[in-house]
């Protein structure tokens, strides 16, 4: 107990906890400017924002020698982050939203279901529920860190926990509140994405193989709906769920 305290009140420990609470900041500012912004171009590249963050975080706690799996191992999986999610994922978007322009589709997501004030209110009470939600979470992070209390000395990643789960109900909200293939795309993604934090901030990190297992299906996934999406385009001359309803055998 005394040997955890120390090191959480090591210079490292601080360093390491300012460096998760700077990405981990990051992280809910990128998933909150996603339901604000109307921009399909912004949204990549407010995506990939995200992607690196997540890969400074992986980096964070694989540098901080977390329990669990090895530093080398985290490191390796903060690489694969940075180049899937961080790059790869952002760019299929970018040359599927590219060539969805050159085709004659919207390049802003035109009439959603909710507008800018009442999807950043609705933020708002998500985060709310997401750090209500997160409080055993947290604990038993604390208390598997050998701590008393989330806020006190557990380990930069117990008090973080929240944002995790503030993203993942951000990204539901914006797989409900937007028409297009494409912004629903980036709904699904920053909710991966919000599973991946809380599965670092409250496991110490992932197994390289299970996030390159996961990293392929998500990969497959985006490739299969980037493809579906060109192809609906193709067909209909629209990709909002409101003409896609409106088809008929």
């Amino acid at each position: 107990m005394n040997a955890v305290r120390e090191v959480a009140m090591s210079p490292s420990g601080s360093v390491a906890t300012q460096l998760v609470a700077l990405t981990a900041g990051a992280l809910l500012v990128t998933s909150v400017l996603l339901v604000w912004r109307r921009d399909l171009s912004a949204q990549v590249r407010l995506l990939m924002l995200q992607g690196v963050a997540l890969a400074a975080l992986a980096t964070t706690i694989g540098l901080s020698g977390g329990p669990g799996t090895s530093r080398a191992e985290l490191l390796l999986v903060a690489v694969l982050v940075l180049a899937l999610r961080g790059w790869l994922l952002p760019w299929v978007l970018g040359r599927r939203l590219r060539a969805g322009i050159e085709a004659g589709d919207a390049a802003r997501e035109d009439g959603p279901r909710l507008n800018p004030t009442a999807g950043l209110v609705l933020v708002a009470l998500l985060t709310t529920v997401a750090y209500l939600v997160s409080r055993p979470i947290s604990e038993g992070v604390a208390e598997h860190a050998g701590a008393p209390s989330p806020a006190g000395t557990a380990g930069p990643a117990a008090f973080a926990v929240p944002v995790g789960i503030a993203m993942v109900l951000i990204g539901f909200l914006l797989l409900v509140g937007r028409r297009r293939a494409m912004s629903q795309l980036v709904g699904f993604l920053v909710l991966d994405n919000g599973i991946a934090t809380v599965a670092f901030l409250t496991a110490a990190g992932v197994p390289f193989a299970v996030e390159l297992g996961i990293s392929s299906d998500v990969l497959l996934v985006v490739l299969i709906l980037a493809v579906l999406s060109r192809r609906i385009h193709a067909q209909v001359g629209s990709t909002t769920l409101d003409s896609m309803t409106e088809l008929r055998d």
